[in-house]
């Protein structure tokens, strides 16, 4: 089992003015992926998380808070 976090994805990529369709293609996932991301239904690799936060600007500790 996955390591419980919360996930403020959804107010960084919305501050950035992108769609769940545009960050995953940024990304290179698919837009489930962020979707299942922004629920907390998901636990991203390291490179995911990086690639993340380099497009919205945003550290991984405040996109991704891990308890």
């Amino acid at each position: 089992m996955g390591a419980d976090f919360v996930c403020n994805l959804k107010k960084y990529r919305q501050l950035k003015e992108m769609t769940q369709e545009e960050l995953a293609n940024e990304v290179g996932v698919r837009r489930e992926t962020i979707m299942r991301l922004e629920k907390a239904q998901y636990n991203p690799s390291l490179k995911l998380a990086i690639d993340i936060s380099r497009v919205v600007g945003a550290s991984i500790e405040d996109i991704f808070i891990f308890d």
